[in-house]
């Protein structure tokens, strides 16, 4: 216990001498320089250095050991995959793109391929090889199956909904593998570096070109009986078409019906060239419209009344292409249309995390695993 409690330290606050080791866990100076020497000796921590311009001598500063472990975090889209690799300390030392075009459609094991393409392109921009992760995390739309682990509700990522699948994608990158729900991990990624720090009741709504939510109470997550829970892209709401048996089998991710047809970025695109712009291409370019914007905020808020009014949250985090695109902007909109949609008003928030954060999210879920795994077992 003491150990984990001295590398935790040095992870969360990085280097750090054997006295403030001490002071901060409690234990005396003969205690501390023990678990240092254990720590060290198992190859989990070394000396960086030492602490300058104090009286007596200079005092060796300890880190945790960045070579002690190495994970994969992936993130899945319907063009391609994105992978990151890093050490255990978090930081990350190569990230490689591969499109579903990288494999042909026909190769047995396709999918497996595709991210075994991703992560090797990331772990040669790292100068490592396969034999040194310690764990992969990959975020995909979709739910997954608590009890099988399948792929749900995600038809248009084809090859990814095997039963199989992850003990095949273990097998080929020679390490284990947590699939799990890009949303979830965004929520992951915000509730540790981005605007729902500190808060542990609070829904992250993604609105992108898949509409979804992830629901966090009591700092978990709720996932639900089948692994549904959030996917509120699905939900009837008024003046969206329904999302009835076939329509859940389309290709695209916008087509079917409910809160994803009327907020997704196909219908925002959509919306704008109905509104007499034609020339609309994007989700930036339709929201610099006021019409379109205040009629997205409208329909932003319908949707969000009808979770926050079951789930009643602290915080709603608003995510994804259509949020960063309408901004500060969009979220007073919404927060204006939602005066009265619902009794409880939960403070509104847009994501503030740089960079893809599923990807984050994923790389912060591997990052604990790992530590796990090689902290309680060195």
């Amino acid at each position: 216990m003491n150990d984990r409690a001295a590398l935790d330290l040095l992870v969360s606050q990085g280097p750090l001498t054997r006295t403030q080791i001490g002071e901060l866990t409690g234990l005396s100076k003969p205690t501390a320089s023990q678990l240092l020497a254990r720590l060290e000796a198992a190859g989990l921590v070394r000396t960086t250095g030492n602490v300058t311009g104090r009286p007596g001598p200079n005092a060796q500063l300890y880190e945790v050991n960045p070579v002690a472990a190495h994970v994969a975090a992936l993130a899945v889209d319907q063009e391609g995959i994105t992978a990151a690799v890093a050490d255990i300390t978090g930081r990350v030392l190569g990230e490689a793109r591969v499109g579903t075009d990288a494999v042909d459609e026909e190769a047995p094991h396709r999918t497996a391929r595709l991210v075994a393409k991703a992560v090797d392109g990331a772990l040669a921009k790292a100068g490592l090889g396969r034999e040194r992760l310690h764990g992969a995390v990959i975020g995909t739309p979709g739910a997954l199956d608590p009890e099988t682990g399948a792929l749900r509700y995600a038809p248009h990522l084809p090859g990814w909904h095997s039963r199989r699948l992850k003990e095949e994608l273990a097998e080929v990158l020679g390490t284990p593998v947590v699939m799990e729900n890009d949303v979830n991990l965004a929520a992951v990624a915000e509730q540790h570096d981005g605007a729902a720090q500190d808060f542990d009741d609070f829904v992250l709504v993604w609105v992108d070109e898949g509409v979804g939510a992830a629901i966090v109470l009591g700092g978990q997550l709720l996932r639900g009986a089948t692994g549904g829970a959030g996917e509120i892209g699905y939900m009837p709401l008024p003046d969206a078409p329904l999302s009835r048996g076939g329509d859940r089998s389309a290709a695209r991710p916008d087509a079917g019906g409910g809160f994803q047809r009327l907020v997704g970025s196909p219908s925002v695109v959509a919306l704008a060239q109905e509104y007499g712009a034609p020339e609309v291409r994007t989700v930036a370019e339709a929201l610099e419209r006021d019409a379109v914007r205040e009629e997205v905020a409208r329909r932003l808020a319908t949707g969000l009344a009808a979770v926050v009014a079951v789930v009643d949250p602290r915080l709603v985090v608003l995510s994804g292409e259509v949020a960063q695109a309408g901004g500060e902007e969009l979220r007073v909109l919404v927060e204006e249309e939602f005066t009265g949609l619902a009794l409880p008003r939960p403070e509104l928030r847009i994501s503030d995390i740089g960079g893809n954060p599923i990807l984050i999210g994923a790389l912060r879920t591997a990052l604990a695993g790992a530590r796990d795994a090689v902290f309680t077992t060195a």
